[in-house]
């Protein structure tokens, strides 16, 4: 070898002979510093969103600059037709629905906050109810009405506007001073009222009001298209949370599917076989033809919906439902467990055959993202829409499938746990731990120090010579 290999070797020689135990003590130290806080901040990041961090930046900023899927390219109409099929239902599962069944304000939500201290609906939530009720309780002609104006601006539309709840019920009480008002009936009903008894006697009161404004408003409605408006507004008013609009939504078959209808059919075909299913019986002589008929619709059920069985089962602790539910989403589940987990109790046996046969489902489609059995594949915007509807504070949103580890968590975990080790070895032993530094450096570098020969051997010394001095 030629004199510059030799001055190589010296100067990582004594390079590695100047590093003192202290040195290898602070580098690893360090290092498992970085890489705990790293797995701290991955951590939390995956808790709350869903995801890692490190892999949605290299997806998002990286892929693109390194050269990802060009979304260019030409596709075929079929393709596209798909596309575009895929979307509509997609958008038509992520649409959040009002709950037809959400409790009063005043008499329910509000009692559970004074008992426990928290607050069983999201800002969200409120937020999509106050857009419903502007929608369904106003129009253009309303600064014509004397409850709806007073210096220029709506005294009810400026209710339902409201975010403090004291000064949605003043409005209310307002607009009760210059007029019978329906809707501020409405709004102290579900809101100020701490019974259901006083709730139901200013529903009644706006029952009354409502009459009376529908009456007035249907002669007119032919007048022009404000009045067909105000005909309009008076008719949302007098329907408003009626039984048979409740059962409308769930009876219009242009709508998705909902877990009450899943669950509720399950319910009848298992009630007829609940009472004498025996797991250990059925695995003897097979499953009758009632019993296939009842598995299999609890299995469309567990498809439609999968976060039920576990509030029917008592697996997890059932919370107040929100006003806004999201079709096959945890906040669905949780508005269908409320009211119906006792009709479950009812009929005996059918929660057990419920445990025994609700896992199976999953077998049926081990891709539930990609591709369902009985339906369309399950949706993968339901975690970040029932985050917004329903309290994280206290309770631990079901997630479907269950999401594995990222994969840079685990690795800056076994880092983290690595380098820990390693600064404890080198603080408890650190001429031992030096010698093994020592030596893994060499090995290190014992490649290119071989590339380095090999090279050498070829080239001429003066070139090498003049190559090292540039």
């Amino acid at each position: 070898p030629g004199p510059a290999m030799f001055g190589t070797e010296s100067s990582l020689s004594m390079f590695l002979n100047t590093l003192t135990p202290k040195f290898y003590v602070a580098l690893t130290g360090t290092s498992s510093l970085i890489s705990g806080l790293i797995l701290i901040f991955e951590w939390w990041y995956f808790r709350k969103y869903g995801t890692s961090f490190i892999e949605q930046v290299s997806v998002s900023h990286l892929r693109p600059l390194l050269g990802g899927v060009d979304n260019s390219s030409p596709t075929n109409s079929n393709t596209i037709n798909g596309e575009a099929d895929s979307s509509r239902q997609s958008v038509s599962e992520c649409k959040v629905w009002r709950n037809p069944l959400n409790l009063f304000r005043g008499a329910e939500y509000n009692r559970y906050t004074w008992v426990t201290g928290r607050e069983p609906l999201t800002y969200y939530d409120m937020n999509l109810s106050a857009q419903d009720h502007q929608t369904f309780f106003t129009c253009d002609s309303d600064h014509l009405r004397p409850a709806d104006a007073r210096g220029g601006a709506s005294v009810m539309q400026k209710a339902w506007r409201e975010r403090n709840p004291q000064a949605r019920i003043s409005a209310a009480h307002d607009a009760l001073e210059l007029e019978d008002c329906a809707t501020a009936y409405i709004l102290l009903a579900e809101e100020e009222a701490t019974t259901i008894m006083e709730a139901e006697r200013l529903f009644k009161q706006a029952l009354k009001a409502g009459e009376g404004c529908y009456r007035r408003s249907q002669q007119l409605q032919h007048h022009g298209t404000q009045y067909e408006a105000q005909h309009r507004r008076d008719t949302n008013v007098l329907n408003y949370a009626d039984v048979q609009a409740v059962l409308a939504k769930y009876d219009d078959i242009s709508l998705p599917k909902s877990a009450t209808i899943c669950y509720t059919a399950a319910l009848l075909k298992a009630r007829a076989v609940s009472d004498k299913f025996s797991p250990e019986a059925a695995s003897r002589r097979g499953l009758s033809t009632a019993e296939m008929n009842a598995v299999e619709a609890i299995h469309r059920a567990v498809e439609f919906n999968p976060h039920v069985p576990k509030y029917l089962l008592e697996m997890k602790s059932l919370i107040l439902p929100p006003e806004h539910i999201l079709k096959r989403g945890d906040s669905e589940a949780i508005a269908y467990a409320f009211f119906h987990l006792q009709h479950w109790k009812r009929v005996e046996g059918a929660l057990n055959l419920l445990h025994c046969t609700w896992e199976g489902t999953f077998r049926m489609i081990p891709y539930p993202l990609e591709k369902g059995h009985l339906f369309y594949p399950y949706p993968i915007c339901t975690e970040t829409a029932d985050r917004e509807l329903l309290p994280t504070v206290f309770h631990e949103v079901s997630v479907y499938p269950k999401k594995e580890l990222p994969f840079f968590i685990l690795f800056t975990a076994g880092l983290c746990s690595f380098t820990a080790m390693l600064a404890l070895l080198t603080h408890q032993f650190p001429e031992l731990m030096g010698v093994f530094a020592k030596a893994f450096l060499s090995t290190l570098f014992a490649p290119l120090n071989f590339i380095m020969e090999k090279v050498e051997s070829i080239l001429p010394s003066s070139l090498w010579h003049q190559l090292t001095r540039i």
